[in-house]
């Protein structure tokens, strides 16, 4: 079937995988040193497809690519590149190259980028800005990191609380600094204060004649400069919002946050959290060996640490799994069975944190609720288990153990699942980093000291 989409050939037959016939493509015109084929193959793509090919391809490949490709670099591929590439990239960039592409960026994607790269180039970017913009970005640089100053941009529309339908698309018609992309005009009052906003659709579907008063959304709320991103976000979803005003300790309008820029930070949060849990830092997977290996390497620390701490409790029943082998062949099923059920009621607590679902007023119910899911969870596998134990080794004691063990463990499992996180929430630690050990250890002992324990009782 023939299609108009100037990407055919780029993305796999799912549509979104990058093609690696397409890729070979382009390193090929890459060792040619063949600029006019890169130009033709990247001129129908999107900034953010360009930065999938720059991701997936080696660092020579890269730098090479780079300079092939020259004057035609977009500032939007920067803020498409993972932040790991961006320092990388911006050294392969000519300093004319790099001065064009960050003078089409957006203010916020400005900042952004200065974020993530070393001091000595933070003075090519600002050289390569107007005066009025690069004051700006110096300016939002002096706001707390990971606020609402950082994340706003300094483009958008704004008239007078006491304008009609009428003035405001005149404004609009004959202005020659409006944004390229905007969701609403804002009202604001005559000592700049925001007082509402009208969305595009309503404004361009009344009468010239209706006050823009008349005409404003009830999801208008505003933020202050130094307000947390992560709070912000939350109320960009929670109240579902386009956009929303920035204002300064005088209540005055001084920039926008759009809904782009706030889901991002739900993006990142939720992949930091999911890296955390795994104990894998903060890395990508255009990260080098040792970079990679130093962020890993604390927490294969601690889990050192607390696999000792399990071991020492098997240690203290040496003599029990000396005199019963058997033992040593099930008890690493307790165990996992335990880390498992923690490990799902810890992405459940980790999740409700993150989303502000779990909080003070619902977290007992949500503990009994994990605690009781894994009491039943228990039952049911220590059924199973008992049958296996009975079947495996002809003991019924044994089994019975087994099937003790199995319950006592996944109850333990529920509660430290939810608890460690909201605990730890709690005393200001991020329960993302930390939950996974914490949670896993509890499994282990009480998985290793409950089987154990109730074989040196009732088989010995």
């Amino acid at each position: 079937m023939m299609t108009n989409d100037p990407t055919d050939g780029f993305r796999d037959k799912d549509g979104y995988d990058l093609d690696s016939g397409y890729l070979k493509q382009v390193l090929k015109a890459v060792e040619a040193q063949d600029a006019q084929r890169i130009f033709e193959m990247f001129e129908p793509l999107h900034p953010a497809d360009i930065a999938d090919i720059l991701e997936q391809i080696g660092a020579d490949a890269r730098r090479a690519l780079v300079h092939l490709y020259g004057t035609e670099f977009d500032g939007d591929i920067l803020s498409e590149l993972d932040e790991g590439l961006r320092d990388e990239v911006v050294g392969y960039l000519r300093p004319d190259v790099l001065a064009d592409a960050v003078r089409d960026m957006d203010s916020d994607d400005v900042v952004d980028l200065l974020e993530d790269l070393d001091e000595s180039q933070h003075s090519a970017i600002l050289d390569a800005l107007e005066e009025d913009d690069r004051d700006a970005a110096r300016q939002a640089l002096s706001y707390p990191e990971y606020s609402a100053g950082r994340l706003m941009q300094r483009e958008f529309v704004k008239v007078p609380q006491d304008w009609t339908v009428g003035q405001t698309i005149d404004m609009m018609r004959t202005s020659k600094e409006l944004p390229d992309q905007f969701y609403h005009v804002f009202l604001v009052t005559p000592d700049d204060t925001p007082a509402g906003y009208v969305t595009l659709g309503r404004l361009l579907s009344s009468n010239r004649n209706t006050a823009l008063s008349s005409v404003t959304e009830d999801s208008f709320r505003s933020f202050e400069l130094d307000e947390e991103e992560g709070d912000v976000a939350y109320a960009f979803n929670q109240y579902h919002l386009i956009s929303a005003p920035v204002v300064d300790t005088n209540g005055r309008l001084v920039g926008v946050i759009t809904i782009d820029d706030a889901m991002a930070v739900l993006d990142e949060e939720h992949e930091e959290d999911m890296l955390r849990m795994a104990g894998a830092g903060e890395g990508s997977l255009s990260d080098g060996v040792m970079e990679t290996t130093w962020q890993r390497l604390p927490w294969l620390g601690v889990n050192l640490v607390t696999a000792i701490i399990a071991s020492l409790v098997i240690a203290v029943f040496e003599a029990t799994i000396q005199t019963l082998v058997a033992l040593a062949v099930l008890m690493p099923i307790v165990a996992s069975m335990g880390g498992n059920a923690g490990t799902q009621s810890m992405a459940v607590a980790v999740r409700g944190l993150a989303t502000r679902d779990l909080t003070g007023a619902n977290v007992w119910r949500v503990i009994r609720r994990e605690t009781l899911v894994g009491m039943f969870n228990g039952m049911i596998f220590a059924l199973v288990m008992g049958v296996v134990g009975y079947v495996w080794f002809g003991s019924l004691m044994l089994a019975g153990v087994i099937a003790a063990a199995m319950v006592i463990n996944l109850v333990v499992a529920g509660l430290s699942g939810i608890g460690l996180p909201a605990l730890l929430d709690r005393l200001g630690v991020d329960p993302a980093l930390a939950s996974g050990t914490f949670v896993t250890t509890v499994t282990d002992v009480v998985g290793f000291a409950a089987f154990l324990g109730l074989a040196t009782m009732l088989l010995l």
